[in-house]
Parts: C-alpha cells; structure tokens; sequence
C-alpha cells in the first residue's frame, strides 16, 4: 500500500461558486513526454468488453488517448472525433458503442483508454467471484455466480448543481495541470493531466465524469461554502517588495491549510495499487482504499512516472453504502467468508452480520433459511 505522490504540482488559492470550490493545481515543470487527449463518442452508452464472455453496459461518454515517447523527446496530442452519422441512427434512439478492453494500444506510443472506468471497474469487481469457501451459509447461487451482477449508481457532472458554472466562469491559470473539485468542501474528485495544453483541453471534460450520490446531495441541498480571504495588513506594508512577500505568504499559508487539511482524506490514506499497463517509464494503474467507515473514500487511476509521482489523476469518493459493501467484503474475504470469524473481529453477532450484508445489498448470498432465521433472531 502506498500514498499518492503529488510531487511538483503546487496548490493555488481556491474559487468558489455557491457550493462548488475548485482548487487549481499548477505544475513546477509540465511533463513533456507523455500527453493526453479526449476521444469524444456520438454514443454515451457503451458496451465494454473485459475478458471472453465478460462485459458490461455503462456510460462512455468518451475515452482518452496518451501518448508518449521513449526517449524523453516532447510528444504531441494525439487527438480524433468521431463526426456523428445521423442517417445511420434513429433521432428518438441511442446507439450502443462496443469496446475492447478498458486500455488498448492503437499504435506504437499510443494508447487508448476509458477514463474512470479503470477504477469503477477495480472497485466493481472486488471479491466478484464471491465465496472461496463453500461454507454452510452461502447459498449456491453466491457459489456459482459469485456477486453477479453488480450495479452502482452515479450521476454525471453536469447533474451536479453548480459545477457547470464553475467550470464555465473561473480562470485557468498560466501552468495548471489539474484541479481538486469541493462540493460543500467535501473532496469529490481530483483531476491531474501532464501538460497545461492538456488540461484546457480536458478541462470541460470534468462536466462529462461520474460523480457519487453525497456529491449530489450536497450540490443540491448544502448552501454556499465560505470563501479564504487573504489577509494583509496594510499597516505593515510599506514597498511593493513588502507586498509581494505578503501576498506569497498568503499563498503559501492557504496551500499548507489544504494539503495538511482539506484533502488529507486523499493524499495520506494508503491505497492498494493495481497496474495496468506498462508505457516506456510510466505506467498506468487504478487503486483502491482501506473502505474505512465514515470517512472520505476515494477510488481512482493514475499514470505514474519511473519516480512513482503522478501525472495523470482522477479519482472518484464513493458514497458511505459503497465504503459499507468495500468494507464489508474485503473483511469477509480476510476471512475466507467465514461469518463468524468476520463477526468476531467486526464485534457483531453472527446475526447482525447477516442483518448487515442483507441491508447491503448481499442477502442473496445468504441461504433463505439462515437469512430467515437471523431476522427471527433480532425480532425476539
């Protein structure tokens, strides 16, 4: 397990819009060798292929291309649209879109891939296949098919109250790589490119990601954040030297506030990393967290240099019934699916356990009659 490296990107003072608070990430020195595009789709429906008689329906609104050099020479973005057939396709219908594999080489230093969906993915299949051991409680249902299908739900940015806006009127500032996204200042995703072109390309794409229920809510019902105001004392300042001396304090006091504070949630919680492909000397990975109860959780995708520092991010908070079925699961896999060992060291009952994969989502893992009969057990 390990945390995420954001050596070289420097926080600058936070904008706000009502509730939404964006928080730019600027870049000491772009990353020259590796660029990213947006591959926009006509159809935001897609069906993703990830292994021979695995595949899954979702919403694709578009893919991204990274290219990369390996000699440390400046790549240049790799950019395609596919223009819309209108004639092929109904106005009152939507296509369905078919991809192979969430990463796919297209060409030498070139590759495809669908942002987010590597770590939906990596979540979603967590414990997928079900019980290792066919133990008494399980029904043959979890035995043969595991936790299929699973389904999560989120909504997509430009269902989440104010960010459209925000997006729309704050400046980008000269060098910004990336940005922290704050709904009611709870972290709901970071996005990090490795080049500033890259990221005034990307940056509307933010509007087109998923976004977690909370993240809604809070957009919705939650009112307007309060803004950080520097302050300088004017009594103080006597020379434009003096000023700018203040002005880079401020700067400097609000990123420490927000590193050290604001985004801990992110940046110090350890996650378990998986890599998914190899590109000259970055490497391209999804990660998950520790689904620690009641606190912020966050999945995601990085590109890694041969330095292990970001340059590429985007990560996902999943609600606090996601963290419970994460937690839940990866307990009971810790375990070997042995119910009362994972009750014993959740200090439950063996009924409340029941009780709470049930309200979870997984009662049909359960046999009827031991689901039956741990309900029975809580009513007298």
């Amino acid at each position: 397990m390990t945390t995420l490296d954001l050596t070289g990107l420097t926080t600058r003072p936070s904008q706000i819009w009502g509730g939404v608070r964006l928080v730019p990430l600027v870049r000491d020195e772009p990353v020259v060798d590796l660029r990213l595009n947006a591959r926009l789709y006509d159809d935001t429906i897609g069906l993703v292929e990830v292994g021979p008689r695995q595949a899954y329906i979702s919403y694709v609104p578009h893919g991204f291309v990274a290219t990369w050099t390996g000699d440390g020479t400046p790549a240049a973005a790799y950019g395609t649209q596919l223009s819309a057939d209108t004639d092929s396709v109904p106005a009152a219908t939507m296509g369905l879109r078919i991809h192979r594999r969430m990463a796919r080489r297209e060409a030498k230093g070139r590759l495809r891939f669908l942002p987010m969906h590597l770590a939906l993915e990596g979540y979603l299949a967590l414990h997928f296949g079900g019980p290792s051991i066919v133990w008494e409680e399980w029904a043959q249902r979890a035995i043969r098919q595991g936790l299929s299908p699973r389904v999560e739900e989120a909504y997509a940015g430009a269902e989440v109250r104010g960010l459209a806006d925000a997006l729309r009127v704050f400046e980008i500032h000269p060098g910004q790589c990336g940005v922290m996204v704050y709904v009611s200042d709870a972290l709901a995703a970071a996005f990090v490119v490795p080049h500033p072109d890259d990221y005034r390309a990307l940056h509307a794409s933010l509007l087109q990601d998923l976004y977690g229920e909370l993240i809604h809510h809070y957009a919705l019902l939650m009112p307007p954040v309060q803004d950080f105001r520097a302050r300088v004392l004017d009594t103080e300042i006597r020379s434009l030297a003096q000023l700018r001396t203040a002005v880079a304090e401020q700067e400097d006091s609000w990123a420490q506030f927000h590193d050290t504070t604001m985004a801990t949630e992110l940046l110090e919680q350890e996650h378990t990393w998986q890599s998914v492909y190899r590109m000259g000397r970055f490497t391209l990975s999804r990660f998950l967290p520790q689904f620690r109860p009641k606190q912020g959780n966050h999945i995601g995708e990085a590109i890694t240099d041969d330095r292990g520092r970001i340059t590429y991010l985007k990560t996902f908070r999943l609600s606090e019934s996601q963290v419970r079925r994460g937690h839940l699961l990866s307990r009971l896999a810790a375990h070997d699916w042995h119910l009362a060992d994972t009750a014993a060291e959740l200090g439950l009952s063996d009924d409340q356990l029941g009780l709470r994969l049930d309200s979870a989502g997984f009662g049909f893992l359960l046999r009827q009659d031991v689901l039956d009969g741990y309900r029975k057990r809580r009513r007298t």
